[in-house]
């Protein structure tokens, strides 16, 4: 009988193996059946020559959490981004991503970067493609 995992163990999994998201100062925070919650910090090798968040960081950000949601081996298929507000400078950015649909082996989700404020910094929308193979050795 094959060995099931929880998404909280699948995301961790995961993120123990991702050193972008270390680099980036992003953690784990969460990650239920189709739902995640990353955070970080902008600190100021994030912040471009606006002196704002770059909006590359806010991107990696939601696609932490869209990655950690799909609680399954997948890949990114295709992402689209609306920027609503600029992150500061010490600002703890959060993103959660919520499973929109799963249908057969594509799905959708939706990532909202918010600040410590609740102020919404971007939206996301991720659309997944489960590839062969186990985040998790059986």
């Amino acid at each position: 009988m094959a060995q099931t995992y929880s998404p909280r163990e699948v995301a961790e999994a995961l993120w123990s193996r991702d050193p972008v998201a270390k680099w980036f100062g992003i953690d784990l925070i969460d990650a239920k059946d189709g739902q995640a919650v990353v955070e970080m910090t902008v600190q100021p090798q994030h912040c471009n020559g606006h002196g704002v968040c770059h909006g590359g960081i806010s991107f990696t950000l939601a696609d932490a959490a869209f990655a950690y949601a799909c609680n399954q081996s997948t890949m990114a298929q295709h992402n689209i981004i609306t920027y609503t507000a600029a992150g500061q400078l010490g600002d703890r950015l959060c993103a959660r991503a919520t499973e929109v649909s799963l249908t057969g082996r594509s799905g959708i989700y939706d990532v909202r970067v918010t600040n410590q404020d609740k102020l919404t910094i971007a939206e996301f929308r991720g659309f997944s493609r489960v590839i062969s193979g186990t985040i998790l050795n059986e």
